[in-house]
């Protein structure tokens, strides 16, 4: 079943809260949890707090919060929680972090890009000036830079995916990419909301992709280029 959280994910362990993962089985299930049970995790004795290393003063925190050891924040970041931030990770300059986002440890968010209800294994790497919202990756799995996650479609109805034939329901009406283990969706890439890749995948560069793509599997779309004669003009300054 392509719904599975094992067919995705099989790296539990490099999920940063221990035990989170028990019993769910599948992919909306993670969000589901994280939206109810982020905020209580955060108001434990020893949770929230930085724990890592602000780079400049123009680092912006609001509400709950873990930023783990050896995490390094650099200028202009937002992180407005309830946030958790594992230990190892690197935030770079003017990226957004909003509520409900789970970052593992050793994973990078790249300059201006925006997480909103992520959640991210160990490992995962987001380029720079990235989208990536209602959005579960795992571990190692990369996003490119300029590449969107969409997350709602544009009738605003509730989120399915479609396999063989069959409409499954993923929770309410913001869904936007589940991308398993070791999995790369290049530069410039638009993932159509409820889109599901299985593990080890390679999604190529300015390519768009919806519905369930199977793991192991190297998508792109066939382009034809056209070269035509150009008169030579000098641009004015």
């Amino acid at each position: 079943m392509s719904l599975d959280i094992k067919y995705y994910f099989e790296h539990p362990e490099r999920f940063p809260l221990r035990g989170f993962l028990d019993g769910l089985t599948r992919t909306s299930d993670i969000l589901a949890k994280v939206s109810a049970e982020l905020p209580g995790l955060l108001a434990s004795p020893g949770v929230a707090g930085n724990f890592g290393e602000l780079k400049s003063e123009d680092v912006h925190l609001y509400g709950g919060y873990h930023i783990g050891a050896g995490t390094i924040v650099y200028n202009g970041v937002t992180v407005i929680g309830p946030v958790y931030i594992g230990e190892g990770c690197e935030i770079m300059p003017g990226a957004v972090i909003r509520p409900y986002s789970v970052i593992g440890d050793g994973c990078a968010v790249g300059h201006g890009s925006e997480l909103k209800r992520a959640v991210l294994f160990g490992g995962a790497k987001v380029a720079s000036l990235a989208f990536v919202g209602d959005s579960v990756l795992g571990a190692s799995a990369r996003i490119g830079s300029g590449t969107v996650t969409a997350n709602r479609r544009f009738d605003q109805s509730n989120m399915t995916l479609k396999l063989d034939g069959v409409s499954h329901e993923l929770g309410g009406d913001y869904f936007g990419l589940v991308l398993g283990d070791s999995s790369r969706v290049g530069a410039n890439c638009v993932t159509q909301p409820g889109t599901h890749i299985g593990p080890y995948t390679w999604v190529l560069p300015a390519t768009s992709v919806r519905g369930f793509i199977p793991r192991e599997k190297r998508v792109y779309a066939k382009t034809e280029l056209t070269l035509e004669d150009s008169a030579m003009v000098e641009l004015k300054p």
